[in-house]
């Protein structure tokens, strides 16, 4: 069933852009990152078939991640286009910014990538209280006397670790629960939703998880950078109690495509979504056990209102058998 639906949508995106009478100016050759985690994947496939479909462009993934990402950019120029650069992750990437090679065009995650301490909105619902650090740690067992921390190896297992100090959850009666892997964390919430069970701990978007399970955000109090920066190496000193902040995720773009490439460039620079877009056509991709372009083409299909925005008049006309 789900190949038969993903077909027939992705048919009516082929039939609609090939049956439209205007013919595509030819922008040339376009090189953009592929990055290996889900949400970057989508946003580049959306922003490939728009290249694409409505600029005349040619466009070629490269495969890559973040700090390789601004390795090729510094040693190549390449690629064109870097989009989910995860800039507080690479320092390269300011460095190339400050030296005029690479410019910053967009927040493509309009709200900065999101990390936190979470619980189930049905149980905010139930206890409000437990909204707010104070009331779970008043009365941990309402929250099922537990917290899920990250996998060991990643980088909110090393703040978590120390918040956990700053905040005191093992002295309140919270028991700590290390898990092994992502997918194990992202277990333990489904399992907690369908028996409607309590849940608390650390999670970060945007994800499928966030798209799929309504959760709440708990209030742990302001970021205080000092804090939140000693949180982050492996041996703090003091532990200091912080919110994680909100990470800058860009979209960069060589200076040397953006000279020659304007209308490219106009467009990248309007490419963006909010964390509730990206949650659900995350979510979507794995309930249907989708690729990346299928994912896309959801995304295409149920939000014109949106992307319509971002293309200029030209490329209007040429998708617009796509716009509702």
């Amino acid at each position: 069933m789900k190949k038969s639906i993903l077909s027939i949508i992705s048919t009516a995106v082929l039939f609609t852009v090939m049956s439209s009478p205007a013919k595509a100016a030819d922008c040339g050759e376009v090189s953009i990152t592929e990055m290996n985690w889900a949400s970057s994947q989508i946003i580049t496939e959306v922003s490939k078939f728009l290249m694409e479909q409505g600029y005349g462009c040619k466009v070629t993934k490269v495969p890559s991640a973040t700090v390789t990402a601004a390795a090729s950019l510094a040693e190549t120029g390449k690629p064109d286009i870097a989009t989910e650069m995860w800039v507080n992750s690479s320092p390269v990437y300011e460095k190339l910014e400050k030296e005029g090679k690479v410019t910053t065009i967009a927040k493509v995650f309009k709200d900065g990538g999101e990390e936190g301490w979470w619980i189930p909105e049905y149980l905010a619902k139930s206890n409000p209280e437990l909204t707010k650090i104070e009331g779970i740690l008043a009365n941990p067992a309402a929250v099922g006397g537990r917290f899920h921390n990250c996998p060991v190896g990643w980088g909110c297992r090393i703040a978590n670790d120390n918040y956990k100090i700053a905040y005191g959850l093992e002295k309140s009666g919270l028991e700590v629960f290390d898990h092994g892997s992502g997918e194990t964390l992202a277990t333990s919430i489904g399992e907690a939703y369908t028996a409607k069970k309590p849940w608390f701990g650390y999670y970060w978007g945007p994800t499928a998880i966030l798209g799929k399970f309504k959760m709440v955000k708990v209030d742990v109090g302001p970021y205080v950078k000092v804090n939140h920066d000693c949180a982050q190496k492996k041996v703090c000193e003091k532990p200091g109690k912080s919110a994680f902040p909100s990470a800058p995720v860009v979209t960069g773009i060589t200076n040397a495509f953006a000279k020659s490439n304007p209308d490219i460039t106009e467009l990248m620079s309007k490419i963006s979504f909010t964390n509730l877009q990206l949650n659900t056509v995350l979510a979507w991709k794995k309930d249907n056990s989708a690729s990346a372009e299928e994912a896309a083409v959801s995304f295409i299909q149920g939000n014109s209102d949106v992307w319509s925005k971002w293309l200029n008049d030209s490329a209007k006309k040429k998708l617009a058998g796509l716009i509702k």
